[in-house]
């Protein structure tokens, strides 16, 4: 959102599960990534920011002026961030808990305040945080491998019906995007979005996007998460 506004930013990655006590040290209210700190104010949160950036400057908006569009959006980017959002987070926490083989790869690029091969030795500790703060559990994964499909179609029908996937990407595109990205850094998942509408859209608003999780899902997945792989 940042870059499709044209403001120049320093960036600054946190460790997972650390973050929150961090966030309090710089005096940010809440616990909540992403953070930012914009003329002073500090902002949590990527609907919260998308909207205070669209108040700092106002061209490239965010949000559709017409109200009716503007509400579609709104809506989409709600079910991306409450919806959508936890269960490829969830799915890379549970995935990474049993094969950490790929951590190294998701830090490629990352901005962290202390030496990527400290980040990756140190990581069993941080990912077994992580996974209970998300409540990685068994059982969790089953249920989200199981709504899964329908919340892939659910990011199709919004490209369709043109509340995201247009020229330019609004604050749906951006919340819904990266969620979608991660889901096909899984070699067991990849297969079976990259060529649907969803997955070619993730692409084109995050095309720089690290990360690999070989296989490690369960094999009773559900068939439209099988068939294409």
């Amino acid at each position: 959102m940042l870059r499709r506004k044209g403001i120049e930013y320093g960036r600054v990655d946190l460790v997972a599960a650390m973050h929150r006590p961090l966030l309090r040290a710089l005096r940010f209210p809440g616990i909540t990534v992403p953070a930012l700190v914009v003329e002073g104010r500090r902002v949590q949160g990527s609907r919260a920011i998308a909207r205070a950036l669209d108040e700092l400057r106002p061209e490239s908006p965010l949000f559709p002026a017409d109200p009716e569009r503007r509400a579609a959006v709104e809506e989409a980017e709600r079910w991306g961030d409450e919806v959508l959002q936890s269960r490829p987070r969830r799915l890379a926490w549970w995935s990474l808990r049993r094969d950490r083989s790929g951590i190294r790869s998701f830090l490629e690029g990352a901005r962290l305040p202390l030496p990527t091969g400290l980040a990756v030795a140190t990581a069993a500790p941080i990912i077994w945080a992580a996974s209970r703060y998300n409540h990685a559990d068994d059982a969790a994964i089953q249920q989200d491998l199981a709504e899964l499909p329908a919340l892939i179609d659910h990011v199709d029908e919004l490209i369709v019906q043109g509340v995201i996937g247009g020229s330019e990407p609004n604050a749906a595109d951006f919340q819904i995007a990266p969620s979608v990205r991660l889901l096909m850094c899984f070699d067991d998942l990849r297969p079976s979005i990259e060529n649907r509408p969803a997955g070619e859209h993730a692409v084109r608003v995050c095309p720089d996007f690290p990360g690999r999780i070989e296989p490690v899902l369960p094999a009773d997945r559900p068939e439209a998460l099988r068939a294409a792989a």
